[in-house]
């Protein structure tokens, strides 16, 4: 029998990947989307229009606890994946209440509505790093305390707790992603390792003269998204329901990040870089690296795309995209 999966944040990155994951395994997929998506479908669908006919909406958002109940009467999921989020940790600083309101109200009426309409429905909840933090210990294991440095840490560790009570007071099947650093060439502009590969595109074709950065001190655990949302749904694949460390085991510095992607196209990113102190985070989290070694045993996963491989990726793709902007 067909299996039925419901994707929240459906435009995004993950959710992109995933939907050609789940597809390919001959899944029915659903997805929610906010119905401002559809004024400016190109734009804002651009990471799963090669998909969008193969999948079927839903419009609704994680606010409105009325909708989302519908839409899971409606879908009656095997499995739902929650990836819709304020996921950008900057932008946590500046508007503190809606990221709380979206991410730790929209996983509750999430939780709560498939525990009405659909309670053998398996459910993935995308944490984060952030988590964790002003680290305790290294590598950060599930087992590390918390001490998030961020509102967006701070919703996520609530995010947590939530899938643990669901999981232990009604016995439903709820796993908790403890997702480390991970992009692709479907990252947004916003996020600094996008920001940094769009740069150097522009940058070599004489597009754009400098790049403002924060702190490039910072050490993160970079994978590749398509990697991360198999593990997503090999979670949910398990008899039974647990949270898991997604990371590659391996950290590198802002700084790093830049050295590869510069030096791939020949060029000195000193002689572009600007330190620019309104980048940097009120509270700084200096270094994430994950142990993945349960996900390891337990679910036989594993990173493929290395660091290095997956700058490169991101280089040539941007230099694809302004290329083309070139020729119009």
């Amino acid at each position: 029998m067909q299996k039925k999966s419901l994707i929240t944040g459906i435009s995004g990155q993950d959710a992109s990947y995933l939907a050609e994951l789940l597809l390919s395994k001959n899944y029915e997929v659903h997805g929610l989307l906010r119905r401002v998506a559809i004024e400016n479908q190109e734009e804002r669908l651009s990471r799963i229009n090669h998909i969008k006919d193969k999948i079927k909406f839903h419009y609704g958002t994680l606010e409105s606890y009325p909708r989302l109940c519908e839409i899971i009467e409606e879908v009656k999921p095997d499995e739902c994946y929650a990836l819709a989020a304020n996921s950008f940790v900057q932008v946590s600083f500046e508007d503190e209440f809606s990221t709380m309101n979206t991410n730790v109200n929209g996983t509750h009426y999430l939780l709560s509505a498939i525990k009405r309409y659909a309670p053998k429905c398996k459910i993935y909840l995308a944490c984060s790093s952030e988590i964790f933090g002003k680290v305790h210990e290294i590598p950060q294991t599930e087992k590390t305390p918390f001490h998030p440095r961020s509102i967006y840490g701070i919703s996520k560790v609530t995010d947590f707790y939530l899938g643990q009570y669901y999981r232990e007071a009604y016995n439903m099947f709820v796993c908790s992603g403890l997702l480390f650093n991970h992009c692709s060439q479907r990252r947004g502009l916003e996020f600094v390792t996008r920001k940094i590969t769009n740069a150097v595109a522009k940058i070599k074709l004489g597009k754009q003269k400098e790049l403002r950065l924060g702190n490039i001190e910072a050490k993160r655990d970079w994978g590749h998204s398509k990697d991360f949302v198999e593990a997503q749904w090999l979670m949910l694949q398990q008899d039974r329901p647990d949270d898991f460390v997604i990371a590659t085991n391996e950290t590198h510095t802002v700084k790093e990040f830049l050295e590869e992607a510069f030096s791939y196209v020949g060029l000195n990113w000193k002689d572009y870089v600007v330190i620019d102190p309104k980048f940097y985070r009120p509270a700084e989290v200096d270094i994430l690296i994950g142990d993945y070694s349960k996900a390891k045993n337990i679910l036989g996963w594993g990173p493929k795309i290395k660091f290095k491989e997956l700058v490169r990726m991101m280089v040539d793709n941007d230099l694809k995209i302004e290329k083309n902007k070139i020729k119009q």
